[in-house]
């Protein structure tokens, strides 16, 4: 084999080449001599460099092409062998790519000129030269310098160490990269930052460092709520305990320190000459192992966590032993269904490997998919429990389409159909699912929901019995599709359905008592459609006396027509045209609002029919309300219903809502106002705060506008009361004076609270007038209820005077029965309380005149008004009585006495009538004494025993005694705080211990956020809120909360805030918007909170302040997706968002939400 490839014919002995002469072939017989040395071809270069100036006369001269081609035949199988060698190298760089393109235009060359030779020719290497210079004929010497670089170092079979190439050719892309290929320098690893021979104390070097310590470097230290983060926060710690500590010496409330002798010197030994090593270091030094004690710790920590998993895996065992050997045991099936989240809460206990562990990390995928298999056991072993059904439902909703989610409440609710709370469940469910929302739908779910319990109700449906309850739940249903049907803009239908239940329920005919429901509907029907005036319309009769006259021919009423000014307020819709479009809608939508939302009916005096209605969402026809009727036999739901439709119409009258329906209605924000916040003894609260009354919705940031309702609708309240009054017994009879009497007080209030003197003066006339009409009538004469009202009424008008004259009055009518008679007892509490407001220092309370009655009442004589101070011995006296008449009350009067609402509210006024008089005559902390010890009392058998009361007359949220005895505590705190000097904390604890018993007393919470907004530590609040928020599931405390933080974050903007009107940030927020969003969404994720309209208006209104109009547009969606029937939110998305009126238009009618005002008729009022 030939050193040379493209010398392989020359050099090979024994061939005869194919032309040249002898001489040349002699030359180059040493490229096959294997003897051959370098002093000869060092010779053989001297003589060549002797020759060199002759080369340019014989360069000319090149070798013939038959010889050329015979060389390229020869050599093909070396080509090719080279060829693969050279594919076998990983890279292959640009000047290689440069010589291997000269290879192949030098191999093809026997087809070439001389004058390509002669350009080849510059382009040689220093080892071409030297070839040359070895050949003895200078013609052979030219002729084979095309081919010479060919040649291979490693085809060499002598290698020696001076062997290497030079290659002189420049690399044009070392100036276009300004630097050298990288795989051209040598790599290395760099061993610490120093470098050898440079002078440390005055020179240094900076090393760049690599691309992945950079990456490194910019890597963000991880936050809290990143999941590796919360997995370390999940595992279970330590527990730290004393080894010194004994079983006998009992719990200790803190962890006991051992104290060392810092003056004791350190120990020094020959590996620790300092003493500043610790133990195991200093075992370390001397080849030592830890000792046996530090091994025990070592496994006692690990045997720790072995126990922690121990513990889980027999809680497993213990759960799976008792629902083996009692599968009926329901309660325990549901708390082996939440025990899964404490097993979810670290590793699995059954993980074998790490990796298995690291896997089976709290997955909430994994946690319903266990909690669903554990209920399908449990639903196997019980088959008629609805309660593991409904859980089931509840967890498939993460995972089903609501189509599939329907069908299996429609299977549930076919199984159980005499399950009212099962009905509540799905109402609350098919209304609040958006994709199959409409309100026809889900109102015809209501109507066959009341008649289907009406049914089992009547015993029509055999197959299942009535359960216990069904009558007060039905009630409850009721009230929730009217208040569904207000919210979503059908107030005529909602008004229809009381007014048919109503007078299907009291003016019933004793001939249809016996029918069952249904019968006694389709008797009921014709009366609706005859056209005969309804309840609460003028000249209503009712039902029975209807029936009663059609059975002797009827009769035919003709009344005058009244001139009405209706045609004048609908030309006056629009006030200004220059508005924007979106403006002038809300104005004509919460107009009409207003003042329809009574069902129209054709009036016969001025000849209308059906077909002069010009809104036909107007009328109700009765295929709307027949499937709601239900039958009413208890007394207490019987009132019940009435006084929730005066609530639903505005009157104040005491009675809250069911809480199976309440934060569903709740969609108005004066749940937050503080009223009469600087009479703080005698505020005016209504009960139902939060829920929209008929006929006053409007937007979030617009709120109410007008104090009381329309013409007629005042109209229509009065008509009901003088309906109602004359069916009931004396005491019935009462109560609905003062809840009349108590709803013109509350116009009053509101005049008092706008500020409006105009419609203030009106007004008062006006309630007035009402208060002596019914103190008129016989039955009202000596009811000091209505007298209370009366006067309280000139009080709050200004009329001090008058005022202290019918509270003299009145007191000298009741007699001498003193503390034993309730009403005088809340009559002196009252007039005493509003004394006590007028005193400017606690200096004059001796002089005052409430000292006076508060005494006079102690003194059980005729009452005598005030002339002077009191005397001495009269106010012991006084105390003496007020202390025998508690203690004997308490002790003496037997519990069941206390099963009537009297005894509790006899009991709170004489509570308060004491802690006033202890106050005026003692002292705050003598007040504050006896409200202590009342509760004390209380809490053991009073409470209990009230909430029992308010349960089974079917009034929840029942004002009981210690509740009651509790807000008069706090009210007399927070007044003394106004009037003198006192501390905050007294107050502040007794409204937290409070709020812990009644998390949903909204007067406490006002009280609460009311003081903790003097605070500049909003920590302690924040903390009382979280232990209330996880220990109750209401409502308030969230709404509260959120209040509380707003209120801060206004603090914190108007202290930023300059004359302009501009905010600078000279005081930082503290993250108060974060917290906010965050109490929002832990809120709306609750299971009260994620369908409360009010909740989801708050979030919007607070987005859209922030100035984030598409988070706010996206949140306005995700309400809907919760609450879709609630018009008040369309309403706000039209005012956040005015360029989308059309698009939410159009929602509202795809969800057949009541729209008064559509685009294409606002039109054409604007035209006009």
């Amino acid at each position: 084999m030939a050193l040379f490839p493209a010398f392989a014919g020359a050099g090979e002995p024994g061939e005869t080449p194919a032309s040249g002469s002898e001489g040349s072939r002699r030359e180059l017989d040493w490229l096959s001599n294997p003897s051959f040395c370098t002093e000869d071809a060092l010779k053989l270069h001297q003589r060549a460099a002797d020759l060199t100036p002759e080369r340019s006369q014989l360069i000319s001269r090149s070798p013939s092409r038959s010889e050329l081609s015979g060389r390229s035949n020869t050599s093909e199988d070396l080509k090719q062998s080279t060829k693969k060698r050279k594919g076998k190298k990983k890279k292959h760089h640009h000047h290689k790519k440069r010589k291997k393109k000269t290879r192949e235009e030098s191999s093809n060359s026997e087809s070439g000129s001389d004058s390509e030779c002669m350009k080849d020719k510059p382009r040689g290497s220093d080892t071409n030269h030297e070839r040359e210079a070895a050949t003895l004929n200078l013609e052979d010497i030219t002729s084979n310098g095309v081919t010479s670089r060919f040649v291979w170092l490693e085809d060499i079979q002598a290698l020696t160490a001076e062997t290497f190439r030079t290659d002189k050719n420049p690399d044009p892309a070392n100036w276009e990269y300004k630097s050298l290929y990288r795989g051209d320098i040598a790599r290395y690893k760099r061993k610490g930052d120093s470098c050898l021979g440079i002078d440390l104390k005055k020179q240094r070097i900076t090393w760049e460092s690599s691309m992945v310590e950079k990456k490194q470097s910019h890597k963000q230290p991880e936050r809290y709520f990143t999941k590796n983060s919360v997995q370390l926060l999940s595992t279970d710690g330590i527990s730290v305990y004393s080894k010194s500590q004994t079983s006998s010496s009992g719990p200790s409330t803190f962890i006991p320190v051992s104290q060392l002798d810092s003056d004791a010197p350190p120990t020094t030994t020959s590996v620790n000459p300092l003493g500043i090593y610790d133990p195991l270091t200093t075992l370390w030094l001397q080849g030592k192992g830890p000792s046996e004690h530090e091994t025990l710790k070592q496994q006692a920590s690990q045997e720790t966590s072995e126990n922690v998993n121990s513990i889980l895996k027999a809680k497993v065992e213990e759960y799976n032993r008792m629902v083996r050997e009692n599968p009926r045991d329901v309660h325990t099936w549901m708390e082996f269904v939440s025990f899964q989240d404490e097993i979810m809460r670290g590793p699995s206990p059954y993980a074998i490997k790490e990796g298995e562990q690291e896997i089976r990390r709290k997955s909430f995928k994994l946690i319903l998919e266990k909690k669903l298999a554990i209920l399908e056991r449990a639903i196997e072993s019980n088959p008629n429990e609805v309660d593991l059904k409904l859980a089931k439902l509840k967890l498939c909703t993460e995972f089903w389409e609501p189509s599939s989610l329907i069908k299996e409440w429609q299977k549930l609710v076919f199984l159980h159909p005499n399950n009212p709370v099962l009905w509540q469940k799905y109402l609350l469910f098919c209304q609040s699912q958006f994709s199959t929302f409409s309100v026809s739908k889900v109102h015809g779910l209501y109507g066959k929901c009341l008649s289907t319990l009406a049914a089992v109700q009547d015993g029509s449906m055999v197959s299942h019995p009535v359960l216990p309850g069904t009558e007060e739940a039905m009630l409850a249903i009721f009230l929730q599709q009217c208040h569904f049907l207000r919210q979503a803009g059908h107030s005529e239908k909602a008004v229809s359905l009381f007014q048919a239940l109503i007078d299907f329920t009291f003016f019933k005919p004793d001939s249809v008592k016996d029918l069952p429901t249904r019968g006694q509907v389709e008797f009921f029907e014709p009366f609706w459609d005859s056209g005969e005036p309804r309840f609460g319309e003028k000249g209503a009769k009712g039902w029975k006396s209807w029936m009663h006259q059609q059975e002797k021919g009827g009769w035919i009423i003709i009344n005058k027509p009244d001139e009405d000014e209706e045609d004048v307020a609908e030309d006056q819709e629009i006030k200004d045209k220059t508005l924007p479009k979106w403006q002038i809608w809300l104005d004509i939508e919460c107009s009409r609002e207003k003042r329809h939302w009574l069902p129209w009916r054709p009036d016969k005096t001025k000849k209308q029919t059906e077909e002069d209605c010009e809104d036909p969402e107007r009328q109700v026809l009765f295929d709307d309300l027949g499937p709601s009727l239900i039958r009413l036999s208890s007394p207490d739901l019987q009132f019940q219903l009435l006084y929730s439709f005066l609530q639903f119409v505005g009157v104040p009258c005491g009675h809250s809502l069911f809480p199976s329906n309440l934060y569903i209605a709740m969609d108005e924000n004066n749940i937050f106002d503080t009223g009469q916040s600087e009479r703080p003894l005698t505020s005016f609260d209504s009960l139902l705060s939060g829920v929209n009354s008929i006929g006053h919705m409007d937007t979030m940031t617009r709120g109410r506008q007008h104090i009381g309702h329309c013409k007629e609708g005042e109209e229509f309240i009065q008509n009901v009361f003088h309906l109602m009054l004359p069916l009931f017994s004396r005491k019935e009879n009462a109560n609905l004076s003062v809840c009349w009497l108590q709803y013109e007080i509350s116009k009053v209030v509101q005049c008092l609270q706008a500020k409006n003197k105009k419609k203030l003066k009106s007004q008062g006339k006006k309630s007035k007038k009402l208060a002596k009409n019914l103190l008129k009538a016989s039955e009202n004469r000596n009811n000091l209820s209505l007298w209370k009202l009366y006067a309280y009424l000139e009080w709050l008008l200004g009329n001090t005077e008058d005022a202290r004259k019918v509270f003299d009055t009145s007191l000298c009518l009741a007699g001498t029965e003193g503390m034993r008679n309730i009403q005088l007892c809340n009559l002196s509490l009252l007039y005493a309380s509003l004394e006590v407001e007028l005193l400017e220092s606690f200096e004059e309370t001796v002089m005052s005149r409430a000292l006076h009655i508060l005494t006079k009442l102690a003194e059980s004589g005729p009452y005598v008004p005030y002339t002077g101070q009191v005397l001495s011995v009269n106010i012991l006296k006084a105390r003496k009585a007020y202390e025998h008449a508690l203690q004997d009350y308490l002790t003496e009067s037997p519990v069941s006495n206390w099963d009537q609402a009297s005894s509790s509210s006899q009991l709170v006024n004489l509570v308060g009538c004491y802690v006033l008089f202890q106050y005026l005559t003692v002292g705050i902390d003598a007040a504050v004494l006896i409200c202590r010890h009342i509760s004390e009392k209380l809490k053991g058998f009073a409470s209990q025993k009230f909430e029992s009361i308010g349960e089974n007359l079917g009034i929840h949220n029942f004002p009981t005694a210690l509740e009651a005895v509790t807000l008069m505590h706090t009210n007399l705190l927070r007044y003394h705080m106004k009037v003198s000097i006192y501390p905050l904390n007294p107050l502040r604890e007794a409204l937290t211990e409070a709020l812990k018993l009644y998390p949903s007393n909204q007067s406490l919470w006002r009280s609460y956020i009311q003081i903790q907004s003097k605070s500049h530590n909003a920590s302690k609040a924040r903390r009382f809120f979280d232990r209330v928020t996880r220990s109750t599931k209401s409502l308030e405390p969230w709404l509260f909360a959120i209040q509380a933080e707003m209120m801060r974050k206004k603090l914190v903007e108007n202290v930023q805030r300059v004359d302009v009107g501009e905010i600078y940030s000279t005081i930082p927020e503290t993250g108060l918007t974060n917290r906010i969003k965050a109490l929002f969404e832990h809120a709306i994720q609750s299971e009260n909170g994620a369908h409360c309209p009010l909740l989801w208006r708050m979030y919007l209104n607070f987005l859209f302040s922030l100035g984030n109009k598409e988070r706010s547009k996206g949140l306005f969606y995700k309400a809907l997706q919760n609450c879709p029937w609630a018009k008040v939110l369309y309403m706000d998305a039209i005012e956040y968002f005015p360029d989308q009126l059309q698009e939410t238009l159009d929602l509202m009618t795809e969800k057949e939400l009541r729209v008064r005002v559509p685009v294409e008729e606002l039109e054409l009022l604007l035209e006009d």
